[in-house]
């Protein structure tokens, strides 16, 4: 059934948006999807007559001939229920547009490729040797058919030339079979009604075996189908586990974080308040709460030195604290809550104030249980607003919405496949 455009283009960029490498594999199940015509490619070196090659199988003139490099873009035509391709060479300059046709005809679009190599050239060069490796080994994985056609062998001195040329490309390739063909001597015999000749140019055996690979086509495609939804579908599956993996390693990590934090903070807490309250209960007379008079202005009074005293047993606490704070990056506030006066953006002063002057400030900050909750409480706030913190949960935000777009992909896909 075929897949509207709608529907496709949106599955396309569901799975792009995941697996952006993807997009050849996607390109080949819109034609394979889509039920198009069978395609037949001729690829190889320009100059090897491979547009005499498709004008002879087809019996038309479609295809440009010229002893100058003639195609260089995506030459095709459709006769008789196939779509014929004609690429740009092999030599096409790497990155550029006929480079880009060259690539598109050999794995995006056919299902059959006729590899073209001239008699004449003798030996396969390196790039060729490496492109019908890799031909094999696609035909191998996709089922798609790869026919390796010998050009141009009217161009050869005799028989005993071209038995060394065969001889020498199956070495370097074993196992392949060669389809020997001259289309020359095939346009010569239609136009002079010479049966023999006719028969030595080998187009009549190459359209037989072309015609039984046409036939496997159906099969090739349901089979290369299935392979690459099968592929995409595995990559997703894989890709999404490897994301919750991620996020849960990250939410163990947020939550083990913050479970140190609030122990460790409770911890320094009842330590500074037991020393607090240690120094509290080891003074006598409350001088502090006693207010010095004017004459008292200029002089070192018993109020001062134990004001003092406690104004040093705070600043030690503070310390001890900022310390804590400050190995798990609790230390400015956040931007949202800064002020003009850099030296008050911190999150101590924010929480315990500048100054402590008085027992009972200082008893009721570290000693009793609603002030040590309330530092807790609101170190903890400061903490889970830290710039690390923030980061944590962002990556694990970012890692949800990712796992998100893999599930969508994952739908996008199997919506595809149910329509194929």
């Amino acid at each position: 059934m075929a897949v509207s455009s709608e529907i496709r283009e949106q599955a396309a960029r569901d799975v792009l948006a995941v697996l952006p490498d993807r997009a050849n594999d996607l390109a080949r199940l819109h034609i394979l999807v889509n039920g198009d015509e069978p395609v037949v490619t001729v690829i190889g070196k320009y100059n090897h007559g491979k547009s005499s090659l498709l004008n002879e199988l087809t019996g038309r003139d479609t295809f440009a001939v010229s002893d100058k490099r003639e195609t260089v873009s995506l030459a095709h035509s459709v006769h008789l229920g196939v779509h014929w391709l004609d690429a740009p060479g092999l030599d096409a300059d790497v990155g550029t547009e006929d480079d880009r046709h060259a690539l598109q005809a050999a794995w995006l679009r056919s299902d059959i490729r006729l590899f073209v190599h001239a008699a004449k050239e003798g030996e396969l060069d390196t790039k060729e040797t490496a492109l019908l490796a890799e031909l094999s080994a696609d035909g191998e994985r996709t089922k798609r058919q790869t026919l390796f056609v010998l050009s141009q062998v009217d161009q050869l001195a005799d028989d005993h030339e071209l038995e060394n040329v065969c001889k020498a490309i199956g070495e370097q390739v074993p196992g392949t079979v060669l389809n020997v063909v001259s289309s020359t001597r095939n346009r010569k015999a239609l136009e002079g009604g010479k049966k023999l000749l006719l028969e030595k140019s080998g187009i009549l055996a190459l359209r037989a075996t072309l015609h039984s690979a046409l036939d496997r086509v159906p099969s090739a495609r349901a089979h290369e189908l299935a392979l690459v939804f099968n592929d995409i579908r595995e990559e997703c599956r894989t890709l999404r586990a490897a994301q919750e993996k991620s996020r849960d390693v990250l939410r163990e990590t947020q939550q083990q974080q913050g479970l140190d934090f609030r122990r460790g903070l409770q911890a320094v807490i009842e330590k500074v308040g037991g020393d607090i309250d240690a120094m509290l209960n080891a003074l006598g007379a409350d001088h502090a709460s006693i207010p010095d008079s004017a004459k008292d202005a200029y002089a070192i009074t018993a109020g001062k030195v134990e004001r003092a005293h406690i104004q040093i047993a705070y600043s030690r606490a503070c310390i001890e604290m900022d310390g804590f704070l400050a190995g798990h990056g609790v230390v400015g506030l956040p931007s949202e809550q800064e002020t003009k006066a850099r030296s008050l953006n911190s999150v101590m002063i924010a929480v315990m104030g500048v100054s402590v002057k008085f027992r009972k400030d200082l008893r009721k900050m570290f000693c009793e249980a609603s002030g040590r909750e309330r530092m807790q409480r609101e170190f903890t706030q400061y903490y889970e607003l830290s710039d690390d913190r923030r980061a944590l949960a962002k990556q694990i935000e970012e890692m949800e919405a990712a796992i998100v777009a893999a599930q969508r992909a994952s739908a996008a896909l199997h919506a595809l496949e149910a329509r194929a």
